[in-house]
């Protein structure tokens, strides 16, 4: 029998679920190529190693942006290395594979998607949305009547929807997420301290020091970059603070996203929230203080799932094998 695979196909990481085995795969959406000759030297960990650190020859692309794919060839071989990686664990041949993208995407966007799964050598291939895989993955019945409401913050994209007997009632998907708080950040360090940082240095400040919610004693950290007007090495200190105010705009407008959602949904499933509360999972979901600015702006309890980075492949993977149940 066919094993099930969920591909959380992700803007920032490729994470995959085998049922019954769990996560078993997880890393970075990079593509590292030598621009001579074309060729693919590195994927994953190992090319995202290379990110701001290449020589002239060898670039590191990011295949997919803002959710969905951007460079279909690359995703492709992406992708198909990531499942040689997995029959070396012993995986059957051709798994079934649920892939899962955000939930505004165009008819050629899905195609892409399962086009490049089914050449990566999957059996049979299956597109669903994020959110409701997400909300599966992060252990919510969406099957029952009572509705669920999830934010699934990502890389590219941030989905939200209200669930109710295991589809979406009501969603959104916004082009704003954790890749653009990075971009935040960067834009902050170079404006108010004329420094020039790449995108890791960024990400590595948003998971030490970031925070949704202004702090009355931010902690501080040291960041070291290029002069923007000496070009020589220089070392700063951001403190917390700083962080939140760069990326306090982004988060308004996932805020605004879950806020039009909400007033969206019927009167009987938005009493089912307001008991039973919002869960937030994706990588966003660990960004302090961002369930408690939330809450505080929509008047609704808000969880972090636990493992939040996991629901959306653990979900693919148990949502797949729930329906082969059938």
């Amino acid at each position: 029998m066919a094993k099930e695979i969920g591909v959380d196909l992700g803007t920032a990481n490729v994470l995959i679920y085998v049922d019954g085995e769990g996560i078993i795969l997880n890393e970075p959406s990079v593509v590292a190529i030598d621009t001579k000759t074309e060729k693919i030297l590195a994927v994953g960990t190992e090319a995202y190693q290379m990110v701001g650190r290449t020589p002239g020859n060898i670039r590191a692309v990011r295949p997919l942006k803002d959710g969905v794919i951007s460079d279909f060839d690359m995703t492709e071989a992406m992708l198909s290395r990531f499942m040689s990686k997995l029959n070396v664990k012993g995986i059957m041949a051709r798994p079934n594979i649920m892939v899962c993208a955000p939930t505004n995407i165009t008819s050629i966007e899905r195609k892409a998607i399962m086009g490049a799964a089914e050449k990566s050598g999957g059996g049979k291939v299956y597109l669903e949305y994020e959110p409701k895989v997400a909300a599966v993955g992060a252990g919510l019945d969406i099957f029952s009547p009572i509705a669920s409401m999830v934010i699934d913050m990502g890389g590219g994209t941030t989905d939200i929807a209200v669930l109710s007997l295991g589809d979406i009632v009501t969603s959104e998907s916004i082009r704003v997420a954790g890749d653009k708080m990075n971009t935040d950040i960067t834009m902050m360090v170079k404006n108010d301290h004329g420094l020039q940082i790449g995108e890791r240095t960024a990400e590595q400040i948003k998971i030490q020091i970031g925070t949704a919610n202004p702090l009355d004693e931010p902690e501080e950290m040291e960041v070291r970059g290029r002069d923007a007007f000496t070009g020589m090495p220089r070392t700063i200190t951001l403190d917390a603070n700083e962080v939140e105010l760069a990326m306090h705009d982004t988060l308004a407008l996932i805020v605004d996203a879950a806020h039009r959602v909400l007033s969206r949904t019927q009167p009987e499933l938005a009493s089912d929230i307001i008991d039973r509360g919002i869960v937030l999972t994706g990588g966003g979901a660990l960004l302090r203080g961002v369930d408690s600015l939330i809450a505080q702006h929509l008047g609704v309890p808000v969880m972090i799932s636990d493992k939040p980075l996991d629901n959306v492949a653990k979900g693919a993977g148990k949502l797949l094998a729930h329906m082969h149940a059938k």
